[in-house]
């Protein structure tokens, strides 16, 4: 079966009144074609208002492809640990002195568990530790500028046995690495960046 004429390439019949292609339906009275060369009209839909910038969503901001984020450098990177490291020091203390009472013991253990959990589950869904909030630094995926999610963080934390391999020289790596990357981000395809 085929429509309209064999040099049609749209399979639209011709209305042989016009000698346009036609849609198969009479013309209404009083109805006029668009006359040749007449620009369409705008689409449906809320057009974007002069003077206001197109609003952006999550990630990176409008810097187009192939622009740089703003890599957080290794002192802050270090600083960050630092500071992650403080706040499991007073559960750690417990832990240590609690040789006598076996409650301050049990409490300073659920406490560093509990920290850690939470730790994680805040870089997965936020891109921030306590120590990286404080940094003013933000993990996310370099692909996307997005945070990684709770799991891929797990997978980035054992991942750094990484760093720890061949003299802790992973740690070392975002000092002199272009994209300022341990191991463990190459690996994970995750980026740290400043976040203000």
């Amino acid at each position: 079966m085929s429509f309209g004429a064999p040099n049609n390439p749209y399979g639209q019949p011709q209305d042989p009144q016009q000698g346009q292609p036609g849609y198969g339906y009479p013309q209404q009275p009083g109805y006029q074609q668009a006359p040749q060369g007449v620009p369409p009209q705008q689409g449906y839909g809320y057009p974007q208002q002069p003077g206001y910038p197109q609003q952006a969503g999550y990630g990176y901001p409008q810097q187009g492809y192939g622009a740089t984020p703003p890599y957080a450098n290794w002192g802050q990177r270090f600083g960050g640990t630092i500071v992650d490291g403080l706040v499991f020091l007073v559960p750690y203390i417990l832990v240590l002195f609690s040789s006598k009472a076996a409650v301050l013991g049990i409490i300073g253990g659920l406490a560093i568990l509990g920290i850690a959990i939470w730790q994680l589950i805040m870089e997965g869904r936020t891109g921030q530790t306590i120590g990286k909030k404080a940094l003013g630094i933000r993990l996310v995926k370099e692909a996307t500028g997005q945070p990684i999610g709770v799991g891929m963080a797990f997978v980035r934390r054992i991942a750094h046995i990484l760093d720890s391999l061949a003299c802790y020289l992973g740690w070392l790596w975002p000092a002199w690495d272009a994209k300022r990357q341990t191991f463990a981000d190459k690996v994970c395809g995750t980026i740290v960046i400043r976040s203000n």
